[in-house]
């Protein structure tokens, strides 16, 4: 029996030392949350639908900007690209004015030229200007021949201008091809 009465007392102190750690919990255990009123979840959500508008909105002004842009580039090198179609046109009307003996025939060929020249510089394309004796410069003009220095003459200097270059901008179109000293 001893060890009946003994399991007993056990036991005893075991939910004696139950309590209190039960009593302790409760003490610790978080406050209830409330449910939130209609007034904070309407608000909630104002916040939330105000908060994607700005940021829609926002993405919808960077994809216009963006999207002027892409437009502007594709006029831009779509003109570039007709202009450096019609060149070699220009080129020739350039070649028959030096060969042009009557002074009629060279007056109208020299209107039709400024009349092309006027047409480029309305689409803001103009002449890079080269001429004899100018340093080369390889971001403008692409050396074709090589000729050697005459007298006073430095070398890597242009000689001939050969064809004429043209530039949109900044932007390149069609290198001015030239010989250059050496």
């Amino acid at each position: 029996m001893s060890k009946k009465n003994d399991k007993k007392e056990i036991k005893e102190e075991e939910a004696v030392e139950a309590q209190p750690a039960d009593t302790a919990e409760a003490s610790v255990k978080e406050p209830e949350k409330k449910e939130p009123t209609e007034l904070e979840k309407a608000q909630a959500a104002a916040e939330d639908y105000k908060r994607k508008w700005y940021s829609v909105s926002a993405e919808y002004d960077n994809f216009r900007k963006r999207n002027a842009l892409s437009v502007a580039n594709a006029y831009r090198d779509g003109a570039a690209e007709a202009v450096l179609k019609l060149l070699p046109v220009a080129d020739n009307f350039g070649y028959a004015l030096d060969s042009a003996q009557d002074e009629k025939t060279r007056a109208g060929i020299d209107k039709i030229i400024k009349n092309f020249a006027t047409i480029l510089s309305s689409l803001g394309i103009e002449e890079i200007k080269l001429a004899p004796g100018d340093k080369f410069d390889e971001s403008i003009a692409e050396a074709v021949m090589n000729a050697p220095c005459g007298e006073g003459e430095e070398p890597n200097t242009v000689k001939y201008v050969l064809k004429k270059g043209y530039r949109s901008g900044d932007k390149v179109i069609r290198f001015a091809q030239v010989s250059v000293t050496v």
